[in-house]
């Protein structure tokens, strides 16, 4: 008890590191808010030294926990956007994307070169198109991109 009765503002910005470690080491924003709870807490203890270690770990526990479920609910309300994750998927990463075919296509196949790579390209409705022409590609079927006519 005699340690309680002296605690002084850094040690709760120690604590508030520790907190911070675990949060880099472990997944989630849990530690995350019970760092900033250890923060202010020492700031508090910072310009009213005399407060009480009850008081200090009342606050603490108010802030932590009040923190926590306040980013719970916001993170309920604003889920994060997922990207659609193309990276297995090379192809998937073009589609939108406009091209100039390099070969005219024959039944509907052809050649475009996009960046540093030739790909096998088809029309949606298989149609022949020039060499030369702009297409823009609308989607991807293992290394094939669909294409259509801009």
């Amino acid at each position: 008890m005699a340690f309680l009765e002296s605690i002084e503002f850094w040690h709760w910005w120690i604590l508030g590191l520790v907190f911070l470690v675990l949060e880099m080491l472990l997944p989630g924003t849990f530690f995350l808010w019970m760092a900033a709870g250890t923060g202010i807490v020492g700031l508090l203890l910072v310009f009213a030294p005399e407060t009480s270690w009850q008081i200090q770990l009342l606050i603490f526990a108010v802030l932590s926990v009040s923190a926590i479920v306040a980013w719970r609910y916001w993170q309920h309300k604003n889920p994060p956007k997922e990207e659609e994750n193309t990276l297995n998927r090379r192809g998937a990463q073009y589609v939108g994307r406009m091209a100039s075919l390099d070969d005219a296509t024959e039944n509907g196949v052809g050649k475009v070169r996009i960046d540093d790579t030739f790909w096998k390209v088809a029309t949606s409705d298989g149609s022949d198109l020039a060499a030369g022409t702009q297409v823009k590609i609308t989607g991807a079927d293992g290394i094939v991109l669909k294409v259509e006519s801009t």
